[in-house]
Formats: structure tokens, C-alpha cells, sequence
């Protein structure tokens, strides 16, 4: 074939692919709101799915299409939901801050251990082994799996081998809740004070035997509470949220081991030295 014949059939044939991609692209193209590109750049930017999206794009898309407030982002804040809220010309909303809760009090100060465990430095490697040197099998294994996926620094150990979780800096991104081998993490709103320690199924002495801050089933809390606020299952107290009220504390009071708690921010104390952190 005459080599001139070749190129010109060539470039013809690549001008007539431009055309149909070219055709293509402006019947097919989706349309993208530019201010999702500068709402994203006004979040922080962590990815780390608090606000129930798996990152700050898909937020910012949320927030614009109206399927979320400003308020939803907690790890950006009030200050943050309001430049976002100021940019779009909308309101910030509103929304309940959650954190972080270890719903075991199985401290190494009364939680009876009832091997030594000398393999990988892991909660999940330890569990894989007959549930963990701990003689309670729901209690927190205390190898710190939690820490070390907290990507907010919010998470350290206490000097009984149970997690403490910084308040201030936890931003229920859900890490911590997902790496537990013994799903004792679970995000509760910071303003709900009434928690349950302990996720134990054994009852009376068989429990106690195995750890003194366990629930006991005994029934007190449920007894004490305003009606319909606890019910009792599978030997557990189980709390209605939309019941509490300021005075719901009374359910504490006659709990022989501590099991069922009020708390503020902080739900567990680290020694004096580490209390800043």
C-alpha cells in the first residue's frame, strides 16, 4: 500500500474515533457540583468515617445534595461546620457527639487471669487462643489492638490493662470498634451517662469467681430504674436511651459490683502523670 495512502487512512480513521469519543463524552458525562471539590478541602481531610460516610468526598457530597449537615463531620468541629455551612449558605445543624465506650470493667485488678499468654502482642492473636488468658472469655484482653488503630491518638492503656479513651480527642470514627476480637467497643453518645460494663452472660457467683466488676444479673438496676428505662436480657441490663433522664443515676446506686455506671467525659482514669494526655 502507497505509504501516503496508509498515513492519510490512519489520521482519517483517528479523527473519526476522536469524533465518536468527543460525541460520547459530552451525551454520557455526569455532571459533578464544583463545590464539592471546595467542601472537601474545607474538611480535615481524615477519611476516617464518623460521619457515616467512608470519606470526606463522599460527605461533601452528602452535605450538598442535603443528605447531611455540616455538624455531622466531628472531627472538624463547630468551627468547621460552620465554614462549610457559610460557604453553601445553609444551616450547620445539629448533631449528637458520640465517642467510644469499653463496656468491660475487667481491669487486671480484678479480673482473675487464668493463663499466661506469650505469643504475638495482639487482642486478635490471643482470642484465637481458647478465648484469651482472662478466666472471664467477654472481658477485655488488654493487648492493646485498640491503640495502636486509634489514628486520633485518643486510646491508652491504663496501668490495669483496660483502654482509656480521651473524650476530647475520640472522634467515633469506629477503628477501635471494629479491631476488638471481644466487640466491646461501641459508640454511645457522649451524653448518655448510663452504661453497662460488662457483656458477661454468666450469672451470680460463676461470674463473680471470675471477675469482681462483672454484672451479676441481680436485677437491682432494673428494679431501681424508672419503668421501661432497663430490661433485663440474657442476664444483662439492657438500656432504653430514649427513657433517660437527668435522675436515671438511681439505677447505679445498689449495683453490688459497679457494673451498670453513670459516667461523664472520661469513663476511666489514667494515673495522675498520664491524666493530660
Amino acid at each position: 500500500m502507497n505509504p501516503v495512502i496508509a498515513i492519510a487512512f490512519i489520521g482519517g480513521l483517528s479523527l473519526i474515533l476522536a469524533l465518536i469519543l468527543a460525541i460520547a463524552n459530552s451525551k454520557l458525562k455526569v455532571f459533578e457540583d464544583p463545590r464539592i471539590d471546595k467542601v472537601e478541602e474545607m474538611l480535615p481531610g481524615a477519611n476516617c468515617g464518623a460521619c457515616g460516610q467512608p470519606g470526606c468526598r463522599a460527605f461533601a457530597e452528602d452535605v450538598i445534595s442535603g443528605k447531611s449537615v455540616p455538624s455531622a463531620c466531628t472531627v472538624g468541629g463547630p468551627d468547621t461546620a460552620t465554614i462549610v455551612a457559610n460557604y453553601l449558605g445553609i444551616d450547620a445543624g445539629s448533631s449528637v457527639r458520640k465517642i467510644a465506650r469499653l463496656l468491660c470493667a475487667g481491669g487486671t485488678d480484678v479480673a482473675v487471669k487464668s493463663a499466661d499468654y506469650s505469643g504475638y502482642e495482639s487482642c486478635r492473636a490471643a482470642a484465637a487462643v481458647s478465648g484469651g488468658p482472662k478466666a472471664c472469655t467477654y472481658g477485655c484482653l488488654g493487648l492493646a489492638d485498640c491503640e495502636l488503630v486509634c489514628d486520633f491518638d485518643a486510646i491508652k492503656m491504663s496501668p490495669t490493662g483496660l483502654p482509656f479513651v480521651n473524650a476530647t480527642k475520640c472522634t467515633a470514627c469506629g477503628d477501635c470498634v471494629e479491631v476488638c476480637p471481644k466487640n466491646l467497643f461501641e459508640l454511645i453518645p457522649l451524653n448518655q451517662h448510663l452504661i453497662v460494663q460488662c457483656k458477661s452472660v454468666l450469672e451470680g457467683d460463676e461470674i463473680l469467681g471470675l471477675c469482681e466488676a462483672a454484672c451479676t444479673a441481680c436485677t437491682r438496676c432494673a428494679a431501681d430504674a424508672p419503668e421501661g428505662l432497663i430490661e433485663m436480657k440474657n442476664n444483662l441490663p439492657v438500656i432504653n436511651p430514649e427513657k433517660l433522664k437527668l435522675e436515671t443515676d438511681i439505677a447505679t446506686l445498689r449495683c453490688p459490683t459497679g457494673a451498670i455506671t453513670w459516667v461523664e467525659e472520661q469513663q476511666f482514669k489514667l494515673k495522675k502523670e498520664e491524666d493530660a494526655v
